[in-house]
């Protein structure tokens, strides 16, 4: 089965891919001005939304997206999604024109020498507390995005609408995203990318900490890396001209 896919605009190709627990909705705010400069292909991950579950881990969730994905599309991932774009362009560099990666990064946990993330822990109680009460998580997992950021709570009532208008993801497939985020290091990997590829991080992010921004160079030199301050983990909601600007958008 195909995943949910909903394209509209025209002009170049974008496809857009969310985070862990998300649907397409959160980007709803953005897509008029979208429109304006691209053809926007909305692509909803394996178990969330009205997509179907994808066995496997980050690989196979990578193909199901370029098995629907128009070729030479412009991929932008936010979070996990931006991890499955990732890993999209090292499986198939030829139909990626450019990765643009919000609050992304190559492992979403530390390591020993990888402090720059969120203790592995951390991961595991939200997988541990995800069987017996998913919603419950969901909405702590929400609070840790919005977290530090600008207008918290505003935020926070933005991505929860969100949520509610788009078919609830399967349980099955956010312990599969949590455990891609939890195993998954590409750091590694980075060297094997032909893409080229736009980061951007916020300075109150307590997802992905803002210090990533300053060591990913070291690994992927040919990186561009944008640093937004103020921004939390959802810096697109938080300051969508900026993130538009960010992209390349040619303005209203």
């Amino acid at each position: 089965m195909m995943l949910w896919h909903d394209a509209q605009g025209s002009g170049p190709d974008l496809v857009l891919l969310h985070g862990w627990g998300m649907n397409a909705a959160v980007w709803e705010p953005l897509l008029p001005r979208l429109q304006q400069d691209f053809r926007v292909t909305r692509v909803e991950l394996p178990g969330h939304g009205a997509s179907p579950l994808v066995s496997g881990g980050l690989p196979d969730w990578a193909e199901a997206c370029l098995a629907i994905a128009p070729a030479q599309a412009v991929w932008l991932g936010w979070s996990l999604g931006g991890q499955v774009a990732l890993q999209a362009a090292l499986l198939q560099p030829q139909r990626i024109s450019q990765l643009a990666l919000v609050t992304a990064t190559p492992s979403f946990v530390q390591r020993d020498d990888w402090p720059s993330a969120m203790p592995a822990a951390v991961f595991g109680q939200f997988a541990a507390a995800l069987g017996s009460d998913p919603a419950a998580t969901l909405r702590r997992f929400l609070g840790l995005q919005v977290k530090g950021g600008e207008d918290a709570r505003g935020l926070l009532r933005r991505l929860s609408a969100a949520l509610e208008e788009r078919p609830a993801a399967q349980l099955a497939g956010l312990e599969a995203g949590l455990k891609i985020l939890l195993d998954q290091d590409l750091r590694s990997r980075l060297g094997d990318l032909q893409v080229a590829s736009h980061w951007l991080f916020g300075s109150r992010d307590t997802l992905v900490p803002a210090e990533v921004a300053s060591v990913l160079p070291s690994l992927l030199p040919a990186a561009r890396v944008s640093l937004l301050s103020g921004a939390g983990h959802a810096p697109f909601l938080s300051h969508p001209e900026e993130c538009l600007a960010w992209l390349g958008t040619s303005g209203e």
